[in-house]
């Protein structure tokens, strides 16, 4: 299967700005949220993985609000992120759908699956789930991803991008282009600092160290079977940020990928994408 990017591309208009997406195949709905990052997108997270998906499913790669692609959005992205997930899902007529969620669009799907039980049939996360037990946080890539929201230089970009892979061959020289491009606009720069500068980051941790209900100590509540998946060379949510997860939701199971980033979708592509379809395809329990 052979799918471009503007053969896929589809509008939803909603009260709060245009959603836009990626649409593929028929099937069973299967929501796809991306991550953060400079020059992130749902295409870019996922077009790799769309052909072999949409086999089985119909796919709705949903770019969230303040990433250069669905209208922008006052708001802190990770604040708005949830909220365009309802409007989506309300707006095309959808529920109890299968989701795969990536970095941040993990943690969202996560915290939709806490508040509402019923939303999601199956979670699929690729790292960014949970919180760090042994090694240090902030991780060596959100580090980076600081660097570059103070400092949007080519060098800083690499430098981040080095850290989301274990094999830096996978970094070519048309994909650092397509993301610099992208990650200087100035909506894409704005919507890092909002998420990633030092103030914001620093806002982040002392709202952390007050909160009695962070996400991680609420994930007994995700009743829908949730696989794990993770790069056990990760290190921007590092391995053991999958522990607690792993333990406290009660149908979770984890798959960790050998000589793997954060990457997980792209750098082991063909077996993160057999781990995920027997998962979605496994009868549900009687």
């Amino acid at each position: 299967m052979t799918l471009s990017h503007d053969a896929t591309l589809r509008e939803l208009p909603t009260a709060d700005g245009t959603l836009r997406y990626h649409e593929a195949g028929d099937g069973p709905p299967l929501l796809l949220l991306h991550g953060s990052g400079p020059g992130v997108t749902g295409w870019r997270n996922y077009r790799a993985n769309l052909p072999a998906l949409a086999e089985h499913h119909r796919c709705l790669a949903l770019e969230f609000p303040g990433f250069g692609v669905s209208d922008p959005t006052p708001e802190s992205p990770m604040a708005a992120a949830p909220k365009a997930v309802l409007r989506f899902l309300d707006g095309l007529g959808l529920d109890r759908v299968d989701v795969i969620g990536n970095s941040m669009g993990g943690f969202v799907a996560a915290g939709l699956a806490v508040a509402r039980p019923d939303l999601f049939r199956r979670i699929v996360t690729v790292g960014g789930v949970g919180r760090n037990i042994l090694a240090p946080a902030p991780s060596e890539g959100i580090n980076l991803l600081v660097e570059f929201a103070e400092n949007p230089t080519r060098d800083n970009l690499v430098q981040w991008l080095r850290s989301m892979v274990h094999d830096p061959a996978l970094l070519t020289d048309e994909l650092i282009e397509e993301r610099w491009a992208s990650a200087t606009e100035t909506e894409t720069l704005e919507a890092s600092r909002r998420i990633y500068g030092r103030q914001a980051m620093a806002a982040i941790l002392a709202a952390q160290a007050h909160d009695d209900r962070p996400l991680w100590s609420q994930l007994h509540k995700v009743t829908a079977p949730t696989l794990l998946t993770w790069g056990r060379d990760d290190r921007v949510t590092p391995l053991d940020n999958a522990l607690l997860p792993l333990r406290t939701i009660p149908k979770a199971e984890l798959h960790v990928l050998p000589d793997c980033g954060h990457w997980a979708m792209i750098e082991q592509k063909e077996a993160w994408e057999s781990t995920v379809l027997a998962f979605l395809a496994r009868p549900e329990a009687g």
